[in-house]
């Protein structure tokens, strides 16, 4: 919006400085700072006013007593993080990308999705909210959109990198190709060809190939958005876990989004170049701003939980940002966080039933899941396999030392770059 403003100003009015807005680190540094004292600044009215409308978190009794006390906190406060975020990028963004049309289309979708899970459970008294199939329907359906505009839209393209190797076979430079094309490519972590096309995968349908690897490519994105939307949703459980471990994320996928639509960094990182793609970095600004925000009143002891509105939204984001910019492969590195505390949801029950089936009594290995739970209990626990801390672990110790397992994650994702 103010984009196009500033723009009009310097190229038909000529006004000095008015030229700034052309640069995507100048727009970035503003929608980092704009979205979080929106955040901080909005996010005291809203708290005020959930508690008037008792719009607060109920528990079950997990035998946590740090869990307990936590009754009564106003939740909902997903709507701080949308509203820090959509508002910047409608400001600083030019909204005629596809990329920034398809990122605030993820984040009023599971933002909607979110919200009506956290309606039903305050307003109608179900702490089951919504549905578990209508939250996957919801999630495949905009995986499925996200998937196809990919795939169909013209504005979607890349430059290929191609490395020029000397007569000794060592790389003497990384050059991209002239043209724009449209690709079902993305990139391998960790190998020296360092792109996978998609294509492969549909060899088997012959004159059809194109049909099977949009297939292919469309049920990919639908299986990332919905399992990092969940991941991220399961790791909301201790104060600040999720918003500070999403910033961490953010963090590095703005990073990413710059290197790849940069065509001077892309070289040197011998990546493939993804045109129009700089405006991704507004994006990232604007997420890390409002989840860096949020943390003002959701560090422990936390103000107001983000509920269902908040983490749904924060791993589509996440999860389509990647595809994106073509790094989703990058995703069980980067957010290892919540691939982790879904794996110890997998795993428990997995174990339980069989062990129940096997010998009539249901055995567990961690002793609760989400993991960050795990570490909340005192004590041994009978028929679990995993015992250890013997002792209750305090939460604000847990989140600090999840978010610096995140930080380890993120160095090595950005290492994935060079190290092949």
């Amino acid at each position: 919006m103010l984009y196009d403003l500033f723009n009009y100003l310097d190229t038909r009015l000529n006004i000095p400085g008015t030229g700034v807005f052309h640069y995507i680190s100048f727009r970035a540094m503003l929608a980092l700072v704009f979205s979080l004292l929106l955040s901080t600044l909005t996010g005291r009215r809203i708290i005020d006013r959930l508690r008037r409308m008792q719009i607060r978190e109920t528990f079950r009794d997990l035998g946590i007593e740090e869990q307990m006390k936590k009754k009564g906190t106003p939740t909902m406060g997903g709507i701080i993080i949308l509203i820090a975020i959509i508002v910047p990028v409608l400001l600083f963004a030019r909204l005629n990308n596809v990329y920034v049309i398809v990122m605030l289309l993820t984040t009023l979708w599971l933002g909607c999705l979110g919200f009506v899970d956290d309606y039903i459970k305050v307003f109608r008294r179900d702490k089951g909210g919504l549905r578990g199939r209508f939250k996957i329907f919801a999630q495949v359906g905009l995986g499925l959109i996200v998937g196809l505009t990919l795939f169909f839209s013209p504005e979607v393209v890349i430059r290929e990198n191609m490395e020029v190797r000397t007569t000794e076979d060592t790389i003497e430079e990384v050059r991209h190709h002239s043209d724009h094309t449209k690709s079902a490519k993305t990139t391998i972590p960790f190998v020296k060809n360092n792109n996978f096309d998609y294509a492969w995968l549909a060899g088997w349908a012959g004159p059809y190939r194109t049909e099977a690897t949009c297939l292919v490519f469309v049920l990919v994105v639908i299986f990332i958005v919905t399992a990092v939307s969940n991941g991220a949703n399961l790791t909301d459980g201790l104060d600040g876990l999720a918003a500070g471990s999403s910033a961490i994320i953010g963090t590095v996928l703005g990073i990413l989004a710059y290197t790849s639509s940069h065509i001077e960094f892309a070289s040197f990182l011998n990546i493939m170049f993804i045109p129009r793609a700089e405006e991704l970095v507004i994006f990232a600004s604007a997420f890390i701003g409002a989840t860096v925000g949020f943390l003002w009143y959701n560090s422990f002891p936390a103000q107001i939980f983000m509920g269902d509105t908040g983490s749904l939204t924060l791993g589509g984001i996440i999860a389509v940002f990647a595809i994106l910019i073509r790094k989703e492969l990058l995703i069980p590195v980067l957010c290892g966080i919540f691939v982790i505390e879904s794996l110890s949801v997998v795993i428990q029950v997995t174990c339980f039933k069989c062990t129940k089936k096997k010998y009539g009594v249901g055995r567990r290995v961690f002793k609760m899941t989400p993991l960050h739970h795990h570490f909340q209990i005192p004590g041994r626990q009978p028929l679990t396999l995993m015992r250890r801390p013997r002792n209750a672990i305090p939460e604000s110790k847990i989140v600090v030392r999840f978010w610096l397992i995140g930080i380890l994650l993120a160095a090595i994702t950005l290492i994935t770059l060079k190290l092949r």
